[in-house]
């Protein structure tokens, strides 16, 4: 399920009118939570809030980086597992929401359309207690910088308003994120996040190319086969090529 945030209404199962009461109220609460934070802070204070306005089990924020998302910040063990799951097959609604630029809903990963749709991410993901993720991408029309990804152990659709708070956190998120890139530049500094394991990812399908013979999207593809067979994370696989502790040969 697939739908656009416009000027702070969401497409929904209701008729797209909000309570301008409730938002206010959301509206505050927002402010209050993230009130005195540093700027490296907000994300990560968003993503609690997230969690506590909406009925959603957990959160996180990737950036997007050459197709391969980056997890900044996770309110929980399996919200950073989720990232790290996609991440590894290339699939599901976090990379489809950072390559279309907007919102990707899973709201049964159990059964139905969404678990057709993922079939390898969705068994992936209710292996780990996950029924239902909602992918909300950051940024502007024209460019994703990344994904606000929400999930929860039960199935269910968000209504008009949830989804309506929810582009507000995301909207947020995206001003805390130009805020952070802007200090970045300020302190000398090269990005938001240490890019690392981008960056060890990339290496490693460097020198697959180099020993296969092949292009780089077919190395960044047997990368993420290889460890997806061996139920091993994509970072965990480069770092063994890296290392040397690992050569994926020709099959």
């Amino acid at each position: 399920m697939t739908v656009r945030f416009g000027d702070g209404r969401s497409n929904g199962p209701s008729d797209g009118r909000s309570d301008g009461r409730s938002n206010g109220r959301t509206a505050e609460t927002i402010v209050e939570r993230v009130r005195d934070s540093r700027p490296g802070e907000i994300p990560a204070r968003l993503c609690a809030v997230a969690v506590e306005l909406l009925p959603v089990t957990g959160a996180s924020v990737s950036l997007r980086a050459d197709g391969v998302p980056l997890r900044l910040t996770a309110t929980d063990d399996r919200a950073a597992q989720l990232t790290d799951i996609q991440a590894t097959l290339g699939d599901g609604p976090c990379p489809c929401a950072g390559a279309s630029g907007t919102p990707v809903l899973a709201s049964d990963l159990t059964a139905g359309r969404d678990a057709r749709r993922w079939p390898v991410f969705a068994q992936q993901a209710t292996a780990a207690g996950v029924c239902a993720v909602y992918a909300l991408p950051l940024g502007s029309d024209r460019v994703c910088v990344g994904t606000l990804d929400l999930y929860r152990d039960t199935v269910g659709e968000l209504t008009s308003d949830e989804l309506w708070t929810a582009g507000c956190v995301a909207r947020l998120v995206t001003v805390s994120l130009t805020d952070l890139s802007r200090t970045a530049r300020l302190d000398g500094r090269d990005g938001l996040v240490d890019l690392a394991d981008h960056d060890e990812i990339h290496q490693a399908a460097g020198m697959i190319m180099a020993q296969l013979g092949i292009g780089a999207d077919d190395a960044l593809a047997r990368l993420r086969a290889h460890a997806f067979a061996h139920g091993r994370t994509v970072l965990v696989v480069a770092r063994d090529v890296l290392g040397r502790r690992r050569r994926l040969d020709r099959e």
